[in-house]
């Protein structure tokens, strides 16, 4: 099968390392196994002796008990059997995609989102038809057009929410929009949520789980809960026979997720509460900050984000997203991630969940660049 190059992907997995100031992150600053400890109260020599007497099985083959019942917590009407573990977001949205889509099969996925979403399926030989995401509609789906786009043809939606890289969210209302329009010619839904519970206000967020029995919800704990090291995520539906194909090709790529890293995530879980407040006061405080410095520069203009951890930045210079990012890196030793990734140039996907004082520095050299165009520019 080929598949076609995972643009973000490889560029942050060239400039990552590299970069002094890393402004392509989207994961909210990353938590260590005595920092979580101590966040949620738990005494950290008696978490590690746990850990270090667990005998390395394979475990709960379909995850851990006690972290499926903590994951349930997440959503409104499910059950543990209802939950499937993977690695990563990642990892669930692969095993969702390999195990519903065949060749010939219509797919209808939006854009600009996580590329894994459209290269997937597209890969499998399906037809993938794209959903445009518009900045003049606050980069949320346009209901009439997708009902255009549906046919009886059509297997799966694929949604992404909040969206990454634009930061946008989708209504209750929305999502049951949505739901209708796939209802009307029998489609799943699958929408990836690892950035669900990152919004700017308060308040329940929904899952396209909550909605309809033929959602198919993924995320993971590298966003919202600051814990990427542990590589796990799962999928949640109501949809038995989702389940059954799904546990059923996730015998051949996954087998079990590691119980070291389970047993971290349950621990986050079941503090989620204390977890996610964190994190949210992260991203609010950091988005203002963000903010304020977008209406101090004459040369980038956006759409302020509503959840998340990412903006997209449009900049007026006549230059390529990819040469943009790349001066800028070996410049200012600043990593941003090109617009081109999503197919949007002139625009750069900034993130905003870390260290609020790498945040600023990060601008500030951003800033001496965007001044030294200008001044090229003259």
């Amino acid at each position: 099968m080929k598949i076609k190059d995972f643009g973000v992907e490889q560029w942050m997995n060239e400039y990552e390392t590299k970069a002094k100031y890393n402004l392509g992150e989207t994961c909210v600053s990353s938590l260590s196994i005595r920092e979580l400890c101590e966040l949620v109260g738990v005494d950290v020599n008696d978490f590690a002796k746990q850990l270090v007497d667990r005998r390395l099985t394979y475990g709960a083959i379909e995850g851990a008990v006690e972290l499926k019942e903590a994951i349930t917590r997440l959503y409104q009407n499910l059950t543990p059997d209802e939950i499937v573990t993977e690695h990563g977001a990642i990892g669930a949205n692969n095993l969702v995609l390999n195990a519903l889509v065949e060749p010939g099969d219509e797919v209808i996925a939006v854009t600009p989102t996580y590329q894994q979403l459209q290269s997937i399926p597209e890969a499998i030989g399906a037809t993938v038809k794209l959903l445009p995401l518009k900045r003049e509609n606050g980069y949320l789906p346009d209901a009439e057009q997708l009902r255009g786009l549906v046919s009886d043809k059509t297997k799966l939606i694929v949604l992404n929410n909040p969206d990454n890289p634009t930061g946008a969210l989708m209504s209750q209302a929305g999502l049951q929009t949505i739901v209708d329009i796939a209802k009307s010619v029998d489609a799943y839904v699958l929408c990836d949520e690892v950035y669900r519970h990152l919004t700017q206000e308060d308040g329940y967020s929904p899952s396209i789980t909550d909605l309809y029995d033929k959602g198919i919800s993924t995320s993971s704990f590298s966003k919202a809960f600051s814990l990427a090291g542990i590589r796990l995520g799962w999928l949640a539906t109501h949809d038995q026979a989702v389940m059954k194909a799904c546990l059923s090709y996730r015998d051949y790529e996954t087998i079990s997720c590691g119980q070291l890293d389970e047993m971290v995530g349950t621990l986050a879980l079941k503090n989620q509460a204390v977890l996610l407040e964190r994190n949210r006061g992260i991203v609010r405080e950091n988005l203002k900050v963000l903010e304020e410095w977008v209406h101090q520069q004459p040369h980038i203009t956006w759409l302020k984000p509503k959840a998340g951890t990412t903006a997209l930045l449009y900049y007026d210079f006549d230059l390529p997203s990819t040469i943009f990012c790349d001066r800028l890196m070996k410049e200012y030793e600043t990593l941003l991630v090109p617009g081109s990734c999503f197919d949007i140039e002139n625009s750069l996907r900034i993130g905003y969940a870390f260290e609020t004082t790498h945040l600023r520095d990060g601008m500030n050299q951003l800033g001496k660049f965007l001044a030294k165009l200008e001044q090229e520019a003259r």
